[in-house]
C-alpha cells in the first residue's frame, strides 16, 4: 500500500523557555525532529510531510538537506487542523502514518506493527499504559475491549480519568477516510481546538475497526514539553546506546557515564573509560582503549591505539598502535600513521604524521607533513600563519627537531636533518645537517633588577 507520513512539528514549546523551536532542541547532539525523521525514513514512504509553524524558518534551515515536503500551519488550531494542512498533497489510496516531531524515541518495529493494523476497513492507534496518566488523553474501550473513543484530560469525567491506557497521538489511517473525517471535526471542547483524536469516534460510527497497539515501553512514546522531560529522554537514549555497545563487546568502565551522540562502530575488546563523549560517526578498531574525559567526533581510530585521558579527537584519522595524550588535541584533516606518539599538550591540525614519529610534549603541528621516525622536541611550533595565509611545513624522514624550535612556514626540514634547540628556522634545513639559528647570548654587566617603590 502506498504510504505518506505526516510529522506534526508546529508547536511553539513555551515550556522550553527557549528561543529555539521545541523540535530543534538538542537530543544526543541532534535536533529532536531529526530523530523522528531518521525513523520515518526507514519506511521509504512516497512522501514525508512536515507540518511546521512557530520558528518555521529555523526548522527548515536546520533540516534543509532532508527529503521532506514542508507544510505551513499558519494558525495552531489543534492536531486535527495540523494534519488537514498536509492532506491536499496526499492521494486517497495512501495509508497515512501520523507522527509527532516531539516524540523522538519511537522505534521502527513499533510503527511497523501500527501500520499493519491499517487497511480500508481499519485504522491503527498507538497507546501506552501509564502508572500515572495525568495530563494525557484516555483510551475508552467498550465491554468487549474495542476502542470507542479517546477523551482528553480536561474533558474526562472521574471514571475516565482513572483509565491507565493513554493515547500517544500516533496513528495509521487510510487517507480517503482521514480526509473525510478531518473535514467533519468540531472544536466544541475546552481548548477550542480541532482534536485529531475525535476521528476515532467517527471511525467507530462508520463501522471501521479501531486497532490499538500498545507500545512496548513508556519511554518510546513520551513527548518532550520541557527541559526536565528532555533530560529524561536524554538519559534513556544514553543508557540504550551504552547497552548496545556492551552487547557488541565493548567494556565500559561505567555505563552511566558515557555519552553517545551518533553512530559508533567497534571492533573486539574495546575499552572506554568514564565521561567519554562520542559524536557523529566514530570507528574504534580492535583493542582500542579510550581514557576518561575524552571527546571523539567523526573520527577513525585503528587497532591497538590508546587514547590517554582528556584528549580531543575531531575529524581525524588515527592509525594503529598510536599513543595519544594525555591532554592532546587532534583537529580536522589530521592523519596519523602507525606507531605515532602524540603526547601531553600537543595539538595537531590539518597535518599528516608518518610511521613511528613522535611529538611528546607541548607542541603545535599545523599544516605540516611529517615523515616517518621523526622526533619533534618539546615546545616546537610550526608557525603556519602570516596573518593572511596558511603555509605548510615539511619535515623529512628521520629528522630531529630540537626543543623550542620555531619552524617559520613555508619551510622544509630535510631527511635526517637536525635543528638545534631554541632555533628559529626561516630557511630550508638541508638533509643530514645540523642547522642552528640562535641569537648570541649576552650578559649585561652592572644590571640591576627593578625594585618596587615602597607604599606610602
Amino acid at each position: 500500500m502506498p504510504l505518506s507520513i505526516v510529522i506534526l512539528a508546529a508547536g511553539q514549546g513555551k515550556r522550553m523557555k527557549s528561543d529555539l523551536p521545541k523540535v530543534l532542541q538538542p537530543l544526543a547532539g541532534r535536533p529532536i525532529l531529526s530523530h523522528v525523521l531518521d525513523t520515518a525514513k526507514q519506511f521509504n514512504a512516497d512522501a514525508i510531510h512536515i507540518v511546521y509553524g512557530h520558528g518555521g524558518e529555523q526548522v527548515q534551515k536546520a533540516l534543509a538537506a532532508e527529503p521532506v515536503k514542508w507544510v505551513l500551519q499558519a494558525e495552531q488550531l489543534g492536531t486535527g487542523h495540523a494534519v488537514a494542512q498536509a492532506m491536499p498533497a496526499i492521494p486517497d489510496d495512501h495509508d497515512v502514518l501520523i507522527l509527532y516531531g516531539d516524540v523522538p524515541l519511537v522505534r521502527q518495529p513499533t510503527l511497523q506493527t501500527l501500520l499493519e493494523q491499517c487497511n480500508a476497513k481499519a485504522m491503527g492507534v498507538l497507546t501506552v499504559v501509564l502508572a500515572d496518566p495525568t495530563g494525557y488523553g484516555r483510551v475508552v474501550r467498550d465491554n468487549a475491549g474495542n476502542v470507542v473513543r479517546i477523551v482528553e484530560q480536561k474533558d474526562a469525567n472521574t471514571k475516565e480519568r482513572a483509565i491507565g491506557e493513554i493515547n500517544t497521538g500516533l496513528m495509521a489511517v487510510p487517507a480517503a477516510s482521514l480526509r473525510k473525517w478531518l473535514a467533519e471535526l468540531k472544536n466544541d471542547n475546552s481548548q477550542g481546538e480541532y482534536y485529531l483524536t475525535d476521528i476515532i469516534v467517527m471511525a467507530v460510527r462508520a463501522g471501521m475497526k479501531v486497532n490499538a497497539v500498545i507500545a512496548p515501553t513508556e519511554m518510546e512514546v513520551l513527548g518532550v514539553n520541557d527541559k526536565v522531560q528532555l533530560a529524561q529522554l536524554e538519559g534513556s537514549l544514553r543508557a540504550e546506546r551504552a547497552r548496545e555497545l556492551m552487547i557488541n563487546g565493548v567494556t565500559l568502565a561505567d555505563p552511566a557515564r558515557i555519552d553517545i551522540r551518533g553512530k559508533v562502530t567497534v571492533g573486539r575488546d574495546v575499552f572506554i573509560d568514564v565521561n567519554a563523549v562520542l559524536v557523529g560517526d566514530v570507528e574504534l578498531g580492535d583493542r582500542v582503549r579510550i581514557g576518561p574525559n575524552c571527546y571523539l567526533k567523526d573520527c577513525r581510530i585503528a587497532a591497538d591505539t590508546e587514547i590517554h585521558p582528556n584528549c580531543v579527537i575531531d575529524r581525524a584519522v588515527v592509525g594503529p598502535r598510536n599513543v595519544i595524550g594525555p591532554f592532546a588535541r587532534l583537529r580536522p584533516e589530521s592523519v596519523l600513521h602507525g606507531d605515532v606518539h602524540i603526547g601531553n599538550f600537543v595539538e595537531v591540525k590539518k597535518s599528516e604524521i608518518g610511521q613511528g614519529s613522535k611529538a611528546n610534549h607541548l607542541t603545535y603541528l599545523g599544516d605540516a607533513t611529517v615523515g616517518s621516525k621523526v622526533n619533534v622536541g618539546a615546545g616546537t611550533v610550526t608557525v603556519n600563519y602570516d596573518g593572511v595565509n596558511k603555509h605548510r611545513t615539511e619535515i623529512g624522514d628521520g629528522a630531529f627537531v630540537g626543543s623550542g624550535s620555531m619552524l617559520i612556514a613555508p619551510v622544509k626540514i630535510g631527511p635526517n636533518a637536525n635543528t638545534g634547540a631554541g632555533s628559529t628556522i626561516t630557511k630550508d634545513a638541508p638533509e643530514g645537517k645540523l642547522t642552528l639559528a640562535r641569537a648570541r647570548q649576552v650578559t649585561i654587566e652592572g644590571w640591576k633588577r627593578p625594585q618596587k617603590k615602597p607604599k606610602e
